[in-house]
């Protein structure tokens, strides 16, 4: 029968609280609650994730959600981010004018004015939201809040003591203090993952504290800028924390007796992150020894240890997966032939300013490490061809590189990474200049399975290198900013083989025009995000022609485009349903452009 609800009438609550949540996307989400009041309610219980701004009016909006939104268990709040209360389209103004009335009046109770005239710490998430916020979600597991710098201590132990469930707790850049966390450690015995960046108010007292509690959950602990958090806390780590796996250390107060407590006493670590310019090759070697476990290792601006330390990790880390090494002065081909050698496991590999790192280094990883899938070589100056040509030999499996500065690779390392490594799937190269045409073509003629290349001011890049690429690849991610060569017939050619486009930066071509754009429209309904800045060649015709046919289009970034008018600008506006963010100057947006879509639209310099 015509109009008849066979949906609600045949499916219980259950099997619709499943549908919804196999549901990939908010949107999808918001449209189901738009059916029926009992789908509406159904959506909410199924939500176990909210993620808010902390600028507007946050306690209220704690206080508004948790009525809606009964099962949530994972809350991320971000100063960084505004919200407002929503404005639903559709409503009477009397409507809206209620929902600005219950601000007004909220933030009349909270500081006592009417006058508009309301204390700053309205506008910020407090002690008494996030007191709100253990009262109305007490199923909560994960809580994030990011820069949240007016809640204290007092904050956080009514938060631990109503959410006995909290498994993930993340208070960087919180300024809270040693009694906040003393009270996580002491109630929170779930606690598996602590991350305190930039927590300034911190102490070795509230650390060791915490430590005492709930070491035995704690799996994840990140430490970063915490000035009085010294090795005390480490060694508290150390001796109470037998479970953490994972260890992440940004300091200067650090040394190595702290690093050699956690490595003696947490046998089970597999992660360690270390950024402390203090600690020397004795700690790295009690790691090596200690830590066999261990399959991810970063160590970023170390300047006071040598090949010692990596010789210690390659004898006794045998399951390395994962290393980082950027800006290691003293670093040298020895040690990392030790990894190459010892870490045959190894699958990720990044050199980022070790200068002291060349070509024969590199050659040992190609020749050992045979599961390679991700390399990154970042300001590697003096790694050359040969290095690649091993890689290309033995790497078989490689599925991503990354090439940034390095100016001694040329075509015949990216001739021999491609005809070597046909499962790349990843290519992202920057201001490499001896790389061309040549070393482009062969990618696109052996790697078919390439999605992402990234060609950024490579300038012996050009057309034939993208015709071969259109040719040989489907694409879905390709950036060729600053490469000057590259004109309508490169991108043509992606237009006509790369039909899943969803991303394309071609910023400073100068040798770009309107054809380009249409063919764009043509072949790539799929495109999201553009970006035309700087591309003088191209107009309001052709921007039209793009809009016309690529319907998903999100964002859209056309700065000093010198052919696209406030009319070009309209068009995307008006166009594109999805639109989201549009980057122009803005005396090319016109005063009903602003009305009907000014939310949307940024403007990189104002006084153009």
């Amino acid at each position: 029968m015509r109009g008849h609800d066979r949906i609600n009438t045949c499916l219980p609550d259950e099997v619709i609280l499943e549908i919804f949540r196999h549901l990939d996307s908010k949107a999808s989400r918001d449209a189901c609650s738009l059916v029926c009041r009992r789908w509406l309610t159904l959506e909410r219980l199924s939500r176990t994730t909210l993620r808010i701004g902390a600028s507007g009016s946050p306690d209220l909006f704690v206080k508004l959600l948790s009525r809606r939104f009964a099962n949530v268990k994972s809350i991320h709040i971000d100063e960084r981010l505004s919200v407002s209360i929503p404005v639903q389209h559709g409503r009477r103004r009397g409507d809206q004018s209620k929902l600005s009335a219950l601000q007004l009046h909220y933030l009349t109770k909270k500081t006592g004015s009417e006058d508009g005239q309301f204390q700053s710490e309205s506008y910020y998430l407090s002690d008494s939201g996030l007191n709100a916020l253990a009262d109305g979600f007490s199923k909560l597991e994960k809580l994030s809040l990011i820069w949240c710098s007016n809640i204290s201590s007092l904050g956080l132990m009514s938060l631990a003591q109503k959410c006995l469930h909290l498994k993930s707790l993340d208070l960087q850049g919180c300024y809270v203090g040693d009694q906040g966390l003393a009270a996580v450690g002491k109630v929170c015995n779930q606690l598996e993952d602590l991350n305190l960046r930039f927590c300034e108010g911190l102490t070795d007292t509230g650390l060791v504290d915490l430590a005492h509690g709930c070491g035995k959950s704690l799996k994840s602990l990140g430490i970063a800028a915490c000035v009085k958090i010294t090795d005390v806390s480490l060694e508290a780590v150390g001796s109470h924390c037998k479970s953490l796996e994972t260890l992440s250390l940004d300091s200067e107060f650090i040394h190595n007796k702290g690093v050699h407590a956690v490595a003696q006493g947490c046998p089970l670590l597999r992660v360690l992150k270390l950024q402390c310019i203090n600690v020397t090759d004795e700690a790295l070697v009690a790691v090596g020894n200690r830590c066999l476990s261990l399959e991810l290792l970063a160590l970023y601006s170390f300047q006071q240890f040598t090949d010692k330390g990596l010789h210690a990790v390659g004898k006794g880390c045998k399951k390395l997966k994962n290393l980082t090494l950027s800006d290691c002065y003293f670093l040298s081909d020895m040690g990392l032939e030790a990894i190459a050698t010892g870490c045959k496991e190894l699958t990720h590999l990044e050199i980022n300013g070790c200068h002291n790192i060349g070509t024969m280094g590199l050659e040992s990883i190609g020749k050992f490490c045979r599961n390679l899938t991700e390399l990154a070589l970042l300001y590697c100056q003096r790694i050359g061809n040969l290095a690649l040509l091993e890689v290309g030999r033995g790497c078989k499996s490689l599925q991503a590189l990354h090439l940034v500065d390095c100016s001694s690779i040329g075509d015949d390392a990216i001739c021999s990474i491609a005809e070597g490594c046909q499962n790349l799937k990843k290519l992202h190269i920057r201001r490499c200049y001896k790389i061309g045409n040549n070393g482009i073509v062969a990618v696109g003629e052996h790697c078919n399975s390439l999605t992402e290349l990234s060609l950024r001011f490579c300038d012996r890049v050009g057309d034939e290198a993208l015709i071969s690429i259109g040719q040989g690849c489907s694409l879905q991610h390709l950036n060729v900013s600053g490469c000057h060569q590259i004109g309508d017939a490169g991108i043509m050619a992606i237009a006509k083989g790369c039909p899943e486009l969803n991303y394309l930066d071609v910023s400073v071509l100068q040798n770009l025009g309107d054809q380009a754009m249409v063919e764009l429209g043509k072949g790539c309904p799929l495109l999201k995000d553009v970006v035309l800045s700087h591309c003088r060649q191209i107009t309001d015709v052709g921007l039209s022609h793009l809009v016309k046919n690529c319907r998903m289009l999100e964002s859209c970034h056309m700065v000093y485009c010198p052919g696209i008018t406030a009319a070009g600008v309209a068009t995307v506006v008006s166009g594109c349903a999805n639109i989201k963010k549009v980057m122009v100057e803005k005396w090319k947006v016109s005063e009903r452009t602003k009305r009907r879509a000014g939310t949307v639209i940024s403007y990189l310099c104002v006084d153009l």
